[in-house]
């Protein structure tokens, strides 16, 4: 599987104004990619397709290259204090993704230039909390991983969080190019953490991000790096073997980390939920889904700004976490599990 490349870029004037945007339009230039200026993200209009269905396949594979104008940080509970917006989007096709939503009718990808002053604003929030240490979320919009070959804006953070006392980077990627990442000066302040989930559900729901074996080959590269290493089991999702299933997953993590890693990884255990309007978006960019979305099985269940979600029945959820506790204690005893949602 290759790197992210996207068919078409854009470009806001202001971006030009910086140095990594001057990088990138040079880059692309010097690639077949389709170049156009646009006076604002939210102006990204007109996209190539006969029909909503093919104009959202190409706004997956469309770049905004922009800056970050809000640079109030976002909270990240229950993964970090804040998240850090360094890009929105993702390349990939995940069916069950909240970010269906949450990305409306601009799916496109944005990546943003002016890294250093998000940079000093986590330098801020860090200075306001001191002396605790402050976490910072990089993954809450985006898969920043799947992007960073081309603009190596994380690469930038992962070493500015390496000189810092008192702040810790986190973020989470479904892609293995991680090769760049590889001899950052992390100085053990960034958890690289990696999506894994059972086959049949990357099968099936993830199209367009990297298979479990890659990414796994790349989590023991990550490892052997010196990178404090994570895994989110998410979504969690009931198939039938779905026992066999993630059990052969945590089989095969067992088999590629080295020993010397294992006293410090996380797990992050989240079941499957959706929402109503999440439902609609997702039988609408993925009419032909298997996705189980039928209310009449699930557990309702009161969420944030009162949007709802629909989970697990209460002993499917007991039964969830019961066997993936006993998979993860079975080959990673000295593991933190940091959260079951």
């Amino acid at each position: 599987m290759k790197p992210f490349m996207p068919k078409l870029v854009y470009f806001e004037p202001d971006a030009l104004e910086y140095p990594l945007g001057q990088k990138l339009l040079k880059k692309f230039e010097q690639m077949d990619v389709e170049i156009r200026q646009t006076t604002s993200h939210n102006q990204v209009r007109n996209l190539p397709g006969d029909n909503d269905f093919q104009k959202y396949r190409v706004a997956k594979s469309t770049l905004v290259v922009g800056i970050r104008k809000t640079l109030k940080f976002d909270t990240s509970k229950p993964s970090a204090e804040y998240a850090i917006p360094f890009a929105t989007g993702c390349m990939g096709h995940c069916h069950y993704c909240y970010l269906q939503t949450t990305m409306g009718s601009k799916p496109y990808i944005r990546t943003y230039v002016n890294v250093e002053e998000i940079l000093e604003a986590a330098d801020k929030y860090m200075a306001e909390r001191a002396p605790d240490i402050t976490r910072f979320e990089a993954s809450c919009t985006s898969d920043i991983v799947g992007i960073d070959h081309l603009t190596h804006t994380l690469k930038h953070a992962i070493e500015h969080f390496g000189k810092s006392e008192l702040g810790r980077l986190r973020f989470v990627t479904k892609f293995h190019h991680v090769d760049h990442l590889l001899d950052a000066n992390h100085q053990g302040k960034t958890r690289f953490r990696f999506s894994v989930n059972a086959d049949y559900v990357i099968k099936n729901f993830e199209p367009g991000t990297s298979p479990l074996h890659l990414r796994i080959e790349a989590a023991g590269k990550v490892a052997r790096a010196g990178y404090p290493l994570g895994f989110i089991v998410a979504p969690i999702y009931l198939h039938e073997g779905w026992q066999e299933g993630y059990y052969h997953m945590f089989e095969r993590l067992d088999s590629e980390l080295p020993a010397h890693v294992r006293d410090d990884i996380t797990f992050e255990f989240i079941q499957h939920r959706f929402t109503k309007p999440a439902k609609r978006v997702i039988e609408k960019n993925y009419p032909m889904t298997k996705l189980e979305l039928d209310e009449e099985k699930r557990r309702y269940k009161w969420g944030r700004y009162g949007i709802g979600k629909y989970i697990y029945s209460r002993e499917e959820e007991e039964d969830i976490k019961s066997h993936l506790s006993t998979y993860m204690e079975k080959f990673f005893p000295k593991a933190k599990l940091e959260y079951f949602t």
